[in-house]
């Protein structure tokens, strides 16, 4: 039996001193080392060989990698797996919000020590603080399906979410799983520390290296992680698991991150042992990883990598969260094509259509169904890459073809006397107004859903009722949980603007859906008044065309522009509009509208999408 357990401290990775004497106990959990693996395959890290054999030619076989002349050591594997062992009975509190009690069971005694670790160390009751960012479950679950775009970088295409049955108990846990590039041994680690993060490029949507741990502490108790990574010499497997059950319930006074590590030997063909430090290290990982996940061998554990191919990364979320009627919180059988959350989908009955129309709209759907908020939740989904959702591939929701009487307006925030870079903001009439009680703003950071249906208007009387927006707003800053945004200066008068363009719109085509409109000269108020007592009201849908602004409407989002045309659409509006910039459109006697657009020669009739610019 080993002296103590070698675990691989979350905050400490690599640290090369003695095992703590105060994780004695957990020396327990492994089982007994085989003696250590005198041949070394590899200059670098010491190899014992393993149990599944792969292709005889994987990709990068044939590399040249240094190998000595010893024949390796072969460990047998158990061809059948042992029967599933039952935990014991968590003292863990089932409840998200009612989980953070922690009690220590020792103190590390070298921590105040003489010569002791010079570091931050991190009580795991930091884990259950940290995931509390979360207020949302579907918004941890955006924060996992934002690494996987990221990974349309590394090659990626597609990301699928799946319910998975746990082994041990039966019980339902979530699956995450992309085809991305993966990570070697040392990003596996720093993916499972705090705040490392390699994506400081514009190109990624992540950027604190938080939101994994944030994400899956706030969906389970309990999270297992398997990637595979070709980028090195050497093609690589590692899996690590972050439990939060394991650590109180062995009462741990620092966050342990068991981890091991296997590489690809071509003599052999197949993956061996990588071990980074020493034999009785990575067996006394391979214990904790046996004893506190779904699988009870070595075999089940690399069988997860099968349906893998050649990269990517498995996320296993287990031991998922209960809501405060003690319920699991995500639902996987009232609907096998999607996750709900538990008790938010009841629909109130009722025979009226405008309420029918409400609450099956995206508005309403999104707060329960996880498919419909996941269609609209990026702008824009890559080319080529795939969303699949318990089988099914997730179907984007352009919102902007929800709308009618569309406009683009062009705005250009300014504070401190700078200029931040021009926003469009499409906006426009909800298809079913006003009989459907939705309005808002749909903000996208970097491609990313902030604020679903933003309402920057309230007012109880109606006006703004059916208004609808999308805009891309990268000059303000998302919080942590990419659920809001910071409260700056930008922001705050982003939704002055929202508002006024709000108030705008409805002033200038309220009358279309049958409101009086006093904007409007009483002749035409009367004959739009007469129109509507006739039955005729707004159409359901009205045909958009573009007009002379040449602004493409994409199937995937708002409209957009090449780089080079935005940029001279742009100036031409700027410089066209210099001397009314931000006035107030109006109407004529005649009724008609008369703005910037106008005099430009844009035509102004139903269904149409015409540009206007505002500075505030």
């Amino acid at each position: 039996m080993s002296s103590g357990a070698e675990v691989i401290e979350l905050s400490s990775d690599d640290d090369e001193e003695e095992p703590s004497p105060g994780t004695t106990a957990l020396a327990r959990l492994a089982p007994s080392s085989p003696p250590d693996v005198k041949p070394h395959l590899f200059d670098d890290a010491d190899v014992k060989p393993l149990l599944l054999p792969l292709p005889l030619h994987p990709p990068g076989y044939g590399a040249l990698v240094p190998v000595k002349t010893e024949d390796p050591v072969p460990v047998p594997v158990a061809t059948a797996s042992p029967p599933p062992r039952a935990l014991p009975s968590a003292r863990l509190c089932r409840q998200f919000w009612k989980s953070g009690d922690y009690t220590v069971a020792r103190r590390n005694p070298d921590a105040d020590a003489p010569g002791g670790r010079n570091r931050l160390r991190i009580n795991p009751k930091f884990l259950h603080s940290n995931a509390t960012s979360h207020k949302w479950a579907f918004g941890a679950i955006a924060e996992l399906l934002d690494n996987a775009i990221d990974e349309v970088n590394n090659g990626a295409t597609f990301v699928r979410v799946d319910k998975f049955t746990n082994p041990r108990d039966d019980n339902s846990s979530l699956l995450i799983q992309d085809d991305g590039g993966g990570m070697d041994p040392e990003a596996l680690r720093r993916c499972m520390s705090f705040g490392f993060s390699d994506k400081q490029s514009d190109a990624f949507i992540g950027q604190y290296g938080n939101g994994f741990k944030t994400s899956t502490m706030r969906l389970g108790a309990d999270v297992i992680v398997f990637t595979q990574n070709q980028n090195n010499w050497v093609p690589t497997r590692s899996i690590g698991l972050l439990s939060y059950t394991f650590l109180m319930e062995t009462g741990c006074d620092d966050v342990l991150v068991p981890t091991v590590d296997y590489q690809y030997d071509v003599t052999t063909a197949s993956y061996v042992q990588m071990l980074r430090h020493d034999q009785k290290l990575f067996s006394s990982n391979l214990g904790i990883l046996l004893k506190w996940s779904p699988f009870a061998s070595e075999a089940e554990l690399l069988k997860q990598f099968d349906d893998m191919g050649e990269h990517g990364t498995k996320i296993i979320v287990f031991n998922l969260w209960f809501n405060d009627d003690g319920d699991m919180e995500l639902d996987f059988n009232s609907d096998e094509k999607d996750i709900l959350i538990t008790g938010a989908h009841k629909k109130v009955k009722t025979n009226k259509p405008e309420k029918i129309a409400t609450q099956n709209y995206v508005s309403s759907r999104l707060r329960y169904s996880l498919r419909a908020y996941a269609s609209i939740l990026y702008l824009h989904v890559p080319d080529n890459f795939r969303i699949i959702l318990r089988g099914c591939d997730v179907e984007p929701h352009n919102i902007v073809n929800d709308l009618m009487y569309r406009e683009c307006v062009l705005y250009k925030p300014q504070i401190a006397g700078l200029t931040e870079p021009s926003v469009i903001t499409t906006i426009g009439f909800v298809k079913g107004a006003p009989n459907i009680d939705v309005q808002g703003f749909n903000v996208y950071h970097k491609n990313r859903l902030i604020s679903p249906f933003w309402k920057v208007a309230n007012n109880s009387y109606g006006k703004g009722r059916g208004v609808v927006g999308i805009l891309e707003a990268n000059f303000i800053k998302p919080t942590h949980d990419k659920q809001d945004f910071e409260k700056s200066a930008l922001y705050q008068r982003l939704e002055i603007r929202l508002k006024d363009m709000t108030y705008e719109y409805w002033g200038l085509h309220c009358h279309r859906l049958g409101y009086d409109n006093k904007s409007l000269p009483k002749a035409t108020r009367a004959l739009h008044r007469a129109n509507h007592m006739n039955g005729g009201s707004s159409p359901i849908s009205a045909p958009p065309r573009l007009l002379a602004a040449d602004i493409p409407t994409s199937s995937c989002g708002i409209p957009r522009l090449s780089a080079s045309a935005a940029r001279e659409k742009i100036n031409s509006l700027e410089s066209h509009s210099k001397s009314n910039m931000g006035l107030k459109r109006k109407f004529d006697s005649s009724g008609a509208m008369s703005d910037s657009a106008d005099q430009d020669g844009l035509d102004r009739t139903d269904g149409l999408v015409s540009i206007y610019t505002t500075k505030r």
